[in-house]
């Protein structure tokens, strides 16, 4: 019988995998997948750097319409990916990385319809100094 740790292994990676798509729809630009990604049944808040805090799945939906087919919006990727598991909550800590800024984001997934589903995110400046891996500055945070 798998010990705690090794049954919280065994579900991270489903859990990263939903995380890695999220990145995967904000880079692509793909409103489709990010639609299917947040949830549909639970609350939900969505907190982009230096926004108010969105509450209403419409409200959410519609703030990634704009980002995602914004011609201004930079490339992202994700680092540093950890996952703690809260009751039946995923908790995602990572490392946006735009441009050459980080910010640090936290990605809460739960279980709907037999899938992680996003019911949080929420990213904003860190302190901490990155070198930029290119020499692009961007125009605009997500």
């Amino acid at each position: 019988m798998p010990g705690k740790s090794e049954a919280a292994a065994d579900e991270s990676g489903p859990v990263l995998a939903a995380n890695r798509e999220f990145y995967r729809a904000f880079r692509r630009r793909d409103t489709e997948a990010m639609e299917r990604l947040w949830a549909e049944a639970a609350g939900l808040v969505c907190i982009h750097p230096g926004w108010e805090a969105l509450t209403k799945r419409s409200e959410i939906l519609e703030s990634w319409r704009g980002i995602l087919e914004s011609p201004d919006s930079p490339p992202i990727t994700c680092e540093e990916e950890s996952v703690r598991f809260v009751g039946d909550a995923a908790i995602v800590l990572c490392t946006e990385m735009i441009g050459g800024r980080a910010l640090v984001a936290t990605n809460v997934f739960v279980r709907e319809g037999g899938a992680w589903r996003l019911v949080l995110h929420q990213a904003t400046p860190t302190a901490h100094t990155w070198a930029p891996r290119k020499a692009e500055t961007p125009k605009t945070l997500h």
